[in-house]
């Protein structure tokens, strides 16, 4: 049985979900990161990709994620033939670390930024990095230099995060400064260790 002590890490583009990730990891959680799986996924699938999209999305030895990026937030179909690809392979990977995790008998986390959109995920508790949109907006556009039409395309191809927000079991505060994040974290593992030792 997975996902027995997991607890999903979610947010939105841009809201610092990878930050977190960090400062949980520093604060001696455990994170399974699925970004990082389907980057070694896309990696090992450089052939599949270059049959299905074209040589183009290749360079060298690896798959220009940017590129191919760019296609499927533009293409609906595209992103569909992707996702359904990855996702099972990406689901796969994780499950087979949960149960790894499981046998330590403590929470940690896996970072799982589509978490509540596909609900493919049999995990209970949910923790969210929120950042109020206008915020998220303006770091998207600054973080990735895309136009306000573009950032506001990809962070709308995702569940609103004050939606998100209402879902959660824990949320982290991250519309401030690094100091103020850093306490929400230590606070959110704070509340995880009393919960379960």
């Amino acid at each position: 049985m997975a996902f027995e002590y997991a607890i999903a890490l979610t947010g939105g583009i841009a809201t610092g979900k990878s930050t977190v990730a960090s400062l949980l990891a520093l604060n001696g959680m455990r994170v399974i990161d699925a970004d990082s799986i389907s980057h070694e996924i896309l990696d090992a699938s450089v052939s599949w990709v270059k049959e299905t999209f074209g040589d183009e999305y290749v360079s060298g030895s690896k798959v220009n994620r940017a590129k191919l990026g760019n296609l499927v937030f533009s293409d609906d179909e595209k992103k569909r033939v992707l996702e359904e690809f990855l996702h099972p392979k990406i689901r796969d990977e994780i499950q087979k670390r949960s149960i790894k995790q499981d046998s330590f008998k403590f929470p940690y986390l896996i970072d799982i930024p589509l978490f509540f959109e596909k609900g493919s995920y049999d995990i209970k508790e949910s923790v969210v990095v929120y950042t109020p949109a206008d915020i998220q907006l303006e770091r998207f556009m600054k973080r990735n230099g895309y136009s306000k039409e573009e950032s506001l395309r990809r962070i709308n191809s995702q569940m609103p995060i004050e939606e998100k927000k209402k879902r959660a079991t824990w949320v982290i505060d991250n519309s401030k400064n690094l100091k103020h994040l850093q306490q929400e974290v230590e606070d959110f593992v704070e509340k995880i260790k009393v919960k379960y030792l």
